[in-house]
This record gives structure tokens, C-alpha cells and sequence, in this order.
């Protein structure tokens, strides 16, 4: 639009997806200036989607919407009953080492590994790359190109493991995923949620596995109000606390 290579006038439907995202990182102001270059609200067609409705995303839709129909969809069930949730107990330090025994492990064929910010998943992935583990990196700060890339060497099993941060995550829809693991617990239990549903997919089961340590432990209680049961906290199985060779 800038450089005058596309013009918005003659728009007919626009649709504004994940809302709630393009708020947490800042993107409103651009977005506005797309908005204002389509027609106005009563002779288009809006769409807009979120998975939360907070106020400022309320005051949003009343800005560019025109008439709107609110259509709320309730999850079927909060957490997939076809995944089997696990939490670990594992100091800071044994996170790395819990993970990478788990990897070589014959059951953990296809794994998504979800950290919170986009250093831990750079650094998680470089770590990993070095111990050998053919493994692909998706966050905010990876080309659009490459992440697709990624994603089918991912699908097609060239890569066995993915590090990914949420919002990579929510887009990730591959059959087969035997494992994810939460390599820190999500601060947003709506994330959590999103996360384990990335396995257990059409009707196969799968395995969450999630690490609790002395810094984000207490995020479970939130975690476990929103699945509405408790989540039993174990510590690992002694294979996967193997000092590595």
C-alpha cells in the first residue's frame, strides 16, 4: 500500500484473524491503516476472530464492523481426552537433560517442543541441532517461507522435532504428532490448551509431557482450573534422568 502497489478500495470482505494477537504485539496501528484503505464498514463485509474477546478487542470490532453477528464456538471439550497429560517435576537444570533422553527414545517419533519466548526456543533448538537432533525451529521471527518449509520437512518426518513458541503454534496442524512436550509452563493456561491439542489428533492418542520446575510451578493451578481436574505431578522415570554420554 505504501509504495502504491495494491489499492484497497474495491475490498469486498475483510477478514482480521487472531485479534487477540495482533493486539499483544503491537500491530493496531498498521492494521487501522489497512482498514481505513478498504471501503467503509457498511459496504463491506467484516470478519474478525479471536480467541479471547477482551474489551480492547470489543472496542475494536464496534469500530470496524457494521451490524455484526456474534458467533461464539464453545471447545468440544477443553483438553483432547485422547492425550495422555503428564507433568514432571524437574529442577531447571535437568529440563535439557529430560528432554533429550526423551527424544531418543523409540515412542517419541514426531515432537513439538513449546517454549515461551522466541530466545528460549532459539536457544533450545541450537542445543539441540548440536547434540544431533534433527529438529526445525517456528517463531514470529522466522520467515513466512521458511516456516512452511519447516513445517512439511516436519510432516514428512525428514525433521523429528519442531521447537515452537504459542503463536507458531497454534498454526501447526500435522497428523501423527506423538509427543509434545512444554518445555516451560505456558503463563496463559488458554496456551496449554492449544498446545496438548497438537497431538492426539483424529482419533490417534498422544502424549503431552509437561515440565514443572521451581520457577514456573506455580502456573498449574490456573492450568488445572481451566481443564477442570487436577494434574498429577510426577518425577521422571529414571531412563529419562540418565546423565548424557
Amino acid at each position: 500500500m505504501g509504495r502504491r502497489d495494491i489499492y484497497l478500495d474495491r475490498v469486498e470482505i475483510l477478514v482480521l484473524d487472531e485479534a487477540d494477537r495482533m493486539l499483544d504485539m503491537g500491530f493496531i496501528p498498521q492494521v487501522k491503516r489497512i482498514v481505513r484503505a478498504t471501503p467503509q464498514k457498511s459496504h463491506r463485509q467484516t470478519l474478525l476472530f479471536s480467541a479471547t474477546f477482551t474489551q480492547d478487542i470489543i472496542n475494536l470490532s464496534e469500530q470496524w464492523t457494521y451490524e455484526p453477528v456474534h458467533v461464539e464456538i464453545e471447545p468440544e471439550h477443553v483438553a483432547t481426552d485422547s492425550v495422555d497429560q503428564r507433568v514432571y517435576m524437574v529442577s531447571s537444570e535437568q529440563r535439557y537433560r529430560v528432554l533429550n533422553n526423551l527424544l531418543r527414545t523409540p515412542e517419541a517419533s514426531s515432537v513439538i517442543v513449546f517454549a515461551n519466548r522466541r530466545d528460549q526456543v532459539r536457544r533450545l533448538h541450537e542445543r539441540l541441532r548440536k547434540g544431533g537432533v534433527p529438529c526445525g525451529i517456528l517463531s514470529g521471527e522466522v520467515a513466512q517461507n521458511k516456516r512452511t518449509r519447516t513445517l512439511e520437512d516436519f510432516k514428512t518426518g525428514k525433521l523429528k522435532v519442531l521447537v515452537a513458541t504459542d503463536v507458531a503454534g497454534r498454526g501447526i496442524h500435522v497428523e501423527g504428532v506423538s509427543h509434545v512436550v512444554n518445555y516451560n509452563l505456558p503463563e496463559d493456561p488458554e496456551d496449554y490448551v492449544h498446545r496438548i491439542g497438537r497431538t492426539g489428533r483424529a482419533g490417534a492418542t498422544g502424549v503431552s509431557i509437561s515440565f514443572a520446575s521451581e520457577d514456573d510451578a506455580f502456573l498449574l493451578p490456573e492450568i488445572e482450573a481451566l481443564l477442570g481436574h487436577k494434574l498429577e505431578c510426577e518425577y521422571p522415570p529414571e531412563n529419562l534422568l540418565a546423565s548424557m554420554h
